[in-house]
């Protein structure tokens, strides 16, 4: 099961990240977000990332170029869309980036997943809502989903098994394995764990 810890900020996230080795990690270029990056910021970020882990750049309705570019610099290794973007926007950025695209859907009902089994995107995500509001959907919704996914929404040391239950292709955890909304080590530490020994 892969793991991805989403929304680094500072040096002190990516030292935990080295060290505890998840598949990916996530820098997140929306303005207004609390863990948006400039571009520069990142550009730092990245250099002192192991390169083992790949990094996602997390986008909500920016142009497709903006993206394209983080990717051509070698800033982001993967395009994770958490906007309106429609298939094709997927189709449009394909041709400016040759990456992995993830696109994020916001799960309320059962015709949500539907539209998510449809995308054309590499890797689905299905989150309890567009930006991350920390909360977990209800996963009972999953019961006859077969595409593989990344479960996002919510996840921390208090249910990270459960979700592991559900079989999801990852994890992706941001504000489950904060503390004051900083990215804590021991959260993200026990959810690596946890997931592992599952």
């Amino acid at each position: 099961m892969k793991i991805k810890i989403c929304g680094l900020t500072r040096y002190e996230d990516i030292d935990c990240v080295n060290r505890l080795r998840p598949d990916f990690c996530g820098f997140v270029f929306v303005p207004g977000s609390r863990r948006f990056l400039e571009r520069e910021r990142a550009r730092e970020l990245k250099q002192r990332l192991s390169p083992a882990i790949r990094a996602a750049g997390v986008f909500v309705n920016a142009e497709p170029e903006e993206a394209a570019r983080l990717y051509r610099e070698g800033i982001i290794d993967l395009i994770q869309l958490h906007g309106r973007e429609d298939e094709q926007y997927i189709k449009s950025l394909r041709k400016m980036a040759d990456c992995p695209v993830i696109q994020a859907f916001s799960v309320r009902t059962s015709e949500d997943l539907r539209r998510a089994e449809e995308s054309s995107a590499d890797l689905i995500l299905l989150d309890h809502g567009a930006g991350g509001t920390g909360q977990a959907f209800d996963w009972k919704l999953l019961a006859d989903f077969r595409r593989p996914f990344l479960l996002a929404g919510g996840i921390s040391p208090a249910n990270v098994e459960e979700a592991c239950a559900l079989n999801p292709w990852g994890l992706d955890m941001s504000s489950g394995v904060e503390t004051d909304g900083v990215k804590d080590p021991l959260k993200i530490e026990t959810c690596i764990r946890r997931i592992r020994n599952v």
